[in-house]
């Protein structure tokens, strides 16, 4: 058995996030045991259009609900709207009643 990459572990999480839910780079680094490591949680982000699993990257932003990623998704908007779609408010870039939708996967696996 082989050990799972950091970023094949982070997919693993975001593919767990709930629709209409969020979640921040840290939350995931702190589950995995690897608190300080938020920056590579969003590499992982980055890369994950390229994983053959589809991998909900537009519901983790940063941890006071910033859409730092929203320029890896093909357009500045397609962040915003592919949350929107979930019933995720989004104003000025900033996902609304952050505390409300956040999904912490540590309290919530």
């Amino acid at each position: 058995m082989t050990a799972l990459s950091f970023f094949e572990r982070v997919y693993d999480v975001v593919k767990l996030i709930p629709y209409g839910r969020v979640t921040s780079y840290g939350a995931i680094a702190t589950y995995l045991g690897t608190a300080g490591s938020s920056r590579m949680v969003g590499w992982a982000m980055n890369s994950s259009h390229t994983h053959s699993d589809d991998i909900p990257a537009h519901r983790v932003v940063n941890r006071v609900g910033v859409l730092t990623g929203k320029n890896h998704f093909g357009g500045s908007d397609v962040m915003q709207e592919l949350l929107e779609a979930e019933g995720v408010q989004v104003d000025n870039d900033q996902v609304a009643h952050f505390e409300k939708v956040f999904w912490d996967p540590g309290r919530e696996l």
